[in-house]
């Protein structure tokens, strides 16, 4: 409610100034819809000597898990879902310790300078948070609770650079055709560790599982292709991206390629704000490898329980100041819930996503 207030504040600010003489007298006033989404990466480019600065905030919500399409309770994932490391000290038959939630907050500032008309160079960073809480369900069989814990990490995570590439003649004030080669280069940690309650009733401080961990441990590349158009008071664009890791990190492991494919329309009453509506379909494999020491009768430790296809629908807001100091910036909302899920193995499923963003561009 608070980010939905400063949003509706930030709005009237940036519509003060603005009037239709301003814009019948100033061609070059700023649409709120030059930009994608604040949830779409690289979409654009600037001309040469420009510089823009970008901060997001976005937080994503887990609740609840889900094999292929199908949802699990905890007892049924306690009771029946095979551990693959049974057979080691200590390990029971099923996954005895299931996670119930989780949340994910990401800081992400970046920069973008156009060193041509038609390239533009882009850097990257993130601070992440993860919380995840667990119920640990009592010895090797039955639904008897033993108790609850949860585990935290944060830090930086990886850091991506990049070059968007025009692919069109650049002279067109309402179509980019992007070309985006990027590369993330591995600065967040993997080897996160934190307390934790087995189901014998041990209290201690191993590794993390893979979706606990800050970083990957790869250099992975980011190509994407990205058009965008507008026609008076509509706008649209697609992407499509990926991000495959280059060779396993020197834990063994490697997480899936991933694919994504988004779509979007916008409309623009008025040159300071815009709507969007978007869909994103994505598709990742599991965990190739592993890592020997994240070991444990949970289902965020199999790395065949990662990946899967998903598809969201996201609704959006830009807003774009239109003259004095406010020229130049921009604060744009997304919001996104799952529309289609089908799941590698039992895991978490995400419900929301939530993206906060501002930019400035001089």
């Amino acid at each position: 409610m608070k980010k939905l207030t400063l949003l509706a504040g930030t709005a009237l600010m940036l519509s003060a100034p603005l009037s239709v003489s301003a814009h019948e007298n100033d061609t070059t006033a700023p649409h709120a819809m030059d930009h994608a989404p604040i949830g779409v990466m690289a979409d654009h480019r600037h001309k040469k000597g420009e510089v823009m600065i970008s901060y997001r905030y976005m937080t994503m919500d887990m609740d609840g898990s889900r094999d292929g399409t199908a949802q699990l309770s905890p007892e049924t994932i306690a009771t029946t879902i095979p551990n693959s490391f049974f057979g080691a000290p200590g390990q029971p038959p099923t996954l005895r310790v299931v996670p119930e939630k989780m949340k994910m907050d990401m800081h992400m500032v970046g920069a973008m300078y156009g060193v041509t008309d038609r390239i533009t160079l882009m850097g990257m960073g993130s601070y992440l948070t993860n919380d995840m809480d667990h119920t640990t369900f009592q010895g090797g069989m039955g639904t008897n609770v033993l108790g609850e814990f949860n585990t935290k990490s944060d830090g930086f995570g990886d850091t991506t650079v990049a070059a968007i590439i025009g692919l069109d003649d650049g002279t067109s004030k309402t179509r980019q055709i992007n070309l985006n080669l990027g590369v993330s280069i591995p600065t967040g940690s993997n080897t996160e560790t934190d307390q934790i309650l087995t189901p014998m009733g041990g209290t201690p401080s191993p590794r993390l599982p893979y979706p606990m961990q800050l970083g990957s441990g790869t250099f992975d590349f980011k190509p994407a292709l990205t058009y965008s158009g507008r026609a008076h008071k509509l706008g649209w664009g697609a992407q499509t991206s990926a991000r495959v890791p280059l060779e396993k990190n020197k834990e063994g492991y490697k997480f899936g390629s991933r694919v994504e494919a988004t779509a979007w329309l916008a409309y623009e009453p008025d040159y300071w704000i815009s709507f969007s509506g978007r869909l994103k379909a994505s598709s990742q494999g599991d965990i190739s490898g592993s890592d020997a020491a994240i070991m444990a009768p949970v289902q965020t430790a199999d790395p065949a329980n990662h990946g899967g296809e998903q598809i969201q629908a996201l609704f959006g807001v830009n807003l774009a100041g239109q003259t004095g100091w406010l020229r130049g910036q921009r604060l744009a909302l997304e919001i996104g819930v799952p529309i289609y899920r089908n799941l590698n193995g039992p895991q978490l499923e995400t419900d929301s996503v939530v993206t906060v963003g501002w930019q400035k561009a001089f």
